[in-house]
């Protein structure tokens, strides 16, 4: 059980975090700085949660506000995008706690800023941001981490802010210097999983610190790439166009079923649109019976550097 301490202010997602709850993945900050503020809180919420949601309903959801329970692990409120209550259960794991505020609550405050939350990981290439989206499994922070093996820096893992400059500039922010990594990407690459803490007590992903490959200030989104597993045995690109441009950016919107609730679809809508004329949008297919990385990397950055389009 996790017990209210005095708040420390961490950075984080572009905000300073004052959180009662350590949060050890983020870097800390001496004191208050003249940047907006997130505030993590610990108090009880069953009488809330009680009122609120009908049986078997895991999550309550309006404009500026996000209530969901994780059983076994705690209640959270999510609240005017600058405020995140947690009401932990009795024999709950902290790193299950820190889980789900650095990632759903994280999520629902950047949703309810309208900065729009994609679900992936994104790399810096040549003063660019590249973001690279998938499904669960996909094998997006493995790429990531193919990546910064070879000298690239990453700007986020797991939740991409993104939000458009008085041109329409899409531009990403750095989230917090860390990746989460399966034991078999870290195998592949010859990394040994007792260096590192598992993100679960127990489980088989752990977390990986890469402070010195990290990325500091906001970068211009150039391209998004969405990975997808195939049969084929041979990896694959091609370009997304039209309007699968504006799926591609709703089904990688992280925890997207939170945006119609929050009466947010006219907003989301309106972002993609001015964001999908002015970057590239491509799906690079991958076997699943070989670890690609690698050659994905070299595919990618042959894209990238000669500046060519993506043809059918």
């Amino acid at each position: 059980m996790i017990a209210a301490e005095n708040r420390t202010v961490y950075k984080a997602f572009g905000f300073q975090v004052l959180s009662e709850i350590p949060l050890p993945e983020l870097p800390t900050l001496t004191g208050l700085q003249n940047s907006e503020e997130i505030v993590v809180e610990v108090a009880d919420l069953t009488t809330l949660w009680s009122e609120t949601l009908t049986p078997n309903k895991y999550f309550f959801i309006k404009e500026n506000l996000c209530l969901f329970q994780i059983p076994n692990v705690a209640i959270f409120l999510v609240k005017e995008g600058n405020k995140i209550i947690v009401s932990p259960m009795e024999g709950s794991a902290e790193d299950q706690i820190r889980l789900y505020i650095l990632g759903t609550c994280m999520g629902a405050i950047l949703l309810q800023r309208k900065i729009l939350p994609m679900h992936g990981s994104a790399i810096a290439i040549d003063g660019k941001a590249y973001a690279i989206v998938g499904d669960s499994g996909a094998g997006k922070s493995t790429l990531a981490s193919a990546f910064l093996n070879k000298g690239y820096q990453l700007i986020s893992d797991d939740v991409i802010p993104v939000t458009l400059s008085e041109e329409n500039t899409p531009l990403v922010t750095p989230a917090y210097p860390q990746q989460k990594l399966w034991l078999e990407s870290l195998d592949q690459f010859g990394m040994e999983s007792n260096q590192y803490r598992p993100i679960i007590d127990r489980e088989t992903k752990f977390a990986v610190p890469v402070v010195s490959q990290f990325v500091e200030e906001p970068m211009p989104l150039a391209g998004v790439c969405e990975l997808v597993k195939a049969d084929s045995d041979e990896i694959e690109i091609l370009p997304i166009q039209r309007l699968e441009r504006f799926h591609t950016l709703f089904n990688h919107t992280y925890r997207n079923f939170f945006i119609a609730q929050s009466g947010l679809m006219e907003w989301h809508f309106s972002t993609c649109a001015k964001m999908v004329n002015k970057i590239e949008l491509y799906q690079l297919r991958r076997p699943m019976t070989r670890f690609t990385a690698h050659d994905l990397t070299d595919l990618m950055l042959n894209i990238i550097q000669k500046g060519e389009k993506v043809s059918d």
